[in-house]
């Protein structure tokens, strides 16, 4: 099977980083209103309570399926399926994060999305400083 392609949840792609800050600084950006535009778009507003549901400012509509504080969202988004992760560098010299995307439709949406995550995680970092 090629790489990121599974048996039972389409096309996927991960991306992760080491930051350099404490993962609670890197969760509050990444779960408040300015990290979710970034990572969702603009408009993106969610209830930390699952089956809540959600809309961003470009019409796209999800649900809540997993919500950890300091730790993990999961959400329905479109026709997809994310997840948002934050948790201690090893060593505790910062955080991980991490996204996660399913039920892509091909190898091409796939690389398209690694790079969207990428810039997602670019912007991040140059907010945290």
């Amino acid at each position: 099977m090629p790489t990121g392609l599974t048996r039972d949840a389409g096309w996927e792609i991960g991306v992760s980083r080491t930051l350099p800050h404490p993962p609670a600084a890197v969760w509050d950006l990444a779960s408040g209103p300015q990290g979710l535009a970034l990572w969702l778009g603009a408009g993106a507003e969610l209830t930390p309570e699952r089956g809540s549901a959600y809309r961003t400012a470009d019409g796209t509509e999800g649900e809540v399926r997993g919500y950890r504080p300091g730790e993990r969202i999961r959400l329905a988004h479109g026709a997809t399926t994310v997840q948002m992760t934050v948790s201690p560098a090893g060593g505790g010299t910062g955080a991980v994060l991490r996204f996660h995307e399913e039920r892509l439709r091909s190898a091409g949406e796939r690389e398209a999305r690694r790079a969207h995550w990428k810039r997602v995680m670019d912007e991040i970092a140059a907010v945290l400083g």
